[in-house]
Order: C-alpha cells, then sequence, then structure tokens
C-alpha cells in the first residue's frame, strides 16, 4: 500500500487548520487516514505546527512519501534530519548518543532563531503601536487647534483701548 504523509484541511472557510496525517496515496484528501502525525496553523505569525517527529520518522522510514508542503513541514521540525541521522546510525557511521547530541544542537539553534523572528515582529507590531498613537495624537492637537477662535492682536488692542475711552 503506498503511503503518503500529506495535508488534511480542516477549519472554516478562509481560515485553514490542516492536520498531518499518513494516509493511503488512494484515500480522498479530506478522507481515511492512517495515523494523525500533527497540526498545522499557517495562519498565525510564524506558522504553528505541532508535530510529532518520532511518529514521522517511523512512517519516512517504513517508506512513507511526503508531499512538497509536508516535507517542508518536516525539514522545518526536524524530522527528516532525524530520519538522516537515524540512517547514520543503522550504517555505523555515528552512534545513537552522538545522533540524538546533533540533534538537540538542531533543535535549539532552530528555536532560537524562530524566538528572535517572533520578538522581532512583536517590536515591529510595538513600534507600529506607538507610531500611529502619535499619529493619533498630532491630528487631535490640529483638530483642537482648528476648532478653537481664532484672536487678532489688533482686534485685541482695540477691545482695550475702547474699554479707556468710555
Amino acid at each position: 500500500m503506498p503511503v503518503k504523509i500529506r495535508l488534511q484541511r480542516h477549519g472554516k472557510k478562509g481560515k485553514p487548520f490542516y492536520w498531518v496525517v499518513a494516509a493511503d496515496s488512494r484515500a480522498k484528501r479530506d478522507g481515511r487516514f492512517l495515523e494523525k502525525i500533527g497540526t498545522y496553523q499557517p495562519t498565525t505569525n510564524p506558522a504553528t505546527i505541532n508535530l510529532d517527529v518520532d511518529a514521522a520518522v517511523k512512517w519516512l522510514q517504513n517508506g512513507a512519501q511526503p508531499t512538497d508542503t509536508a516535507k517542508a513541514i518536516l525539514s522545518y521540525k526536524g524530522a527528516l534530519l532525524k530520519n538522516h541521522l537515524a540512517g547514520g546510525v543503522r550504517k555505523g557511521a555515528l552512534t545513537e548518543e552522538q545522533a540524538e547530541a546533533k540533534f538537540n544542537a538542531w533543535l535549539e539553534e532552530k528555536a532560537a532563531k524562530v524566538a528572535g523572528k517572533t520578538d522581532s515582529l512583536a517590536k515591529a507590531q510595538e513600534d507600529a503601536k506607538a507610531k500611529a498613537l502619535e499619529a493619533e495624537k498630532a491630528a487631535n492637537e490640529a483638530r483642537i487647534a482648528a476648532k478653537a477662535p481664532v484672536v487678532d492682536s489688533e482686534d485685541a488692542a482695540t477691545e482695550e483701548g475702547g474699554d479707556s475711552e468710555e
């Protein structure tokens, strides 16, 4: 039975939410599946991905072929790297401990990159909010200045002089 690792669409119209599943390639896109491996929500920034890496590696080792998008997700979460390292362990190129150490180092590096992106997005959003607040304050001041009565210095002087003549 040819098995594919692919996405199964859920969610409302315009608000996609996907399950990452191992399914028979002959089944419908949103039909029967063999195992749910994880979830993918592309509407958040950065995209939210929950993936059981060990289950994905098990399916990859059993011959499952990921679709293009599923392959990108598996690569992003490190399932393809873990599968590659497991192949090296089987061939005797490295030990299980070395493979686990390499994978954990890669995970820490990836987590730092994602945290950096999240921080930069939060800072950009904060800056945009501050800039909008400043623009709103300037617009309010301009509106208040436009509604204030205009007093000419000549009119004020004649009014004061007129009071002294009487």
